[in-house]
């Protein structure tokens, strides 16, 4: 099973783009602090999220940077070179928002 659910603040204006087919999405980066350790200040994890269709289309128009916004979806993948080297990007589809 791959599922994840976040919850932290936009850390810019979702954008929203039509691709080749006519479905819109929605990019977005999503901020979640996470305690490290006893005392010890938060670590902040920046997670890149895409929500397709009407998800997306929501999100543009209801959120802006700095808001609060509560993610589920999958983790994913992509492979891809970059200066001769191999490297790999993780994100999330969205299923809710």
């Amino acid at each position: 099973m791959n599922h994840i659910a976040i919850h932290g603040k936009l850390t810019a204006d979702p954008e929203l783009k039509t691709v080749g087919s006519g479905t819109e999405v929605c990019n977005l980066t999503v901020a979640v602090n996470r305690p490290v350790g006893k005392d010890k200040e938060k670590v902040t994890d920046f997670f890149d999220v895409d929500a397709w269709g009407q998800s997306g289309v929501f999100v543009e128009k209801y959120f802006k940077v700095g808001d609060g916004i509560i993610v589920q979806g999958e983790m994913q993948s992509c492979k891809y070179e970059k200066d001769g080297e191999k490297r790999t990007a993780w994100g999330i589809h969205a299923n809710r928002i």
